[in-house]
């Protein structure tokens, strides 16, 4: 609740009151003003959207972009919507023009069964809105528990729980205190 009301006060002071959107200063200003919970948030939305993209295009290339494109005007940051989603929002613009890019580039083919035939392979949306469902659903979940979002940015980045706990500087029993909690609220949403 304390963040919801701290990014309140941040669209506030960032952007004019009476526009529709912020400009590049007010974006510029929101992205330093937000705290080390927002950018692990950020993070870990980025790695999340990015997860899986082809010709090497990792998370951080996806998060640097959607700031570029806030930051040069090609994307106009709403007056009305917070700046996290905006930049996830950002992020999935940007993989879904990598993916499409590289459905156009690279058809996918498979062999037909019992033919030397190759067929384009079809996607799947309800597989891909599932995911994305249960993404969200996730984060909304540990939104408010900054050692959770560590462990997950941790875990997609495929670390292991010796280097989450170095690199976050976490002790044993906060990290091992933290898994439990989480997986005890997964189950709880039948997340697990």
């Amino acid at each position: 609740m304390q963040d919801m009301e701290r990014a309140e006060r941040t669209r506030l002071r960032f952007v004019p009151a009476g526009t529709s959107t912020a400009d590049a200063g007010d974006v510029g200003r929101a992205l330093r003003a937000l705290s080390d919970a927002d950018l692990v948030r950020l993070k870990a939305l980025a790695r999340l959207w990015s997860r899986g993209l082809p010709g090497g295009i990792g998370w951080t290339d996806v998060l640097h972009e959607a700031i570029v494109r806030s930051l040069d005007g090609s994307r106009r940051w709403p007056a009305d919507v917070p700046l996290l989603a905006f930049l996830s929002g950002v992020m999935r613009s940007i993989c879904d023009q990598h993916w499409q890019r590289a459905r156009r580039d690279h058809a996918w083919l498979v062999a037909a069964p019992g033919t030397s035939e190759a067929v384009v392979a079809p996607d799947n949306p309800e597989r891909v809105l599932a995911a994305a469902q249960a993404l969200g659903a996730i984060n909304g979940l540990f939104a408010d528990d900054p050692a959770a979002l560590k462990i997950l940015a941790g875990l997609a980045e495929g670390m292991s729980a010796t280097d989450i706990r170095l690199h976050y500087d976490m002790s044993e029993r906060d990290y091992d205190s933290t898994r439990k909690r989480m997986r005890r609220a997964l189950l709880r949403h039948g997340l697990a």
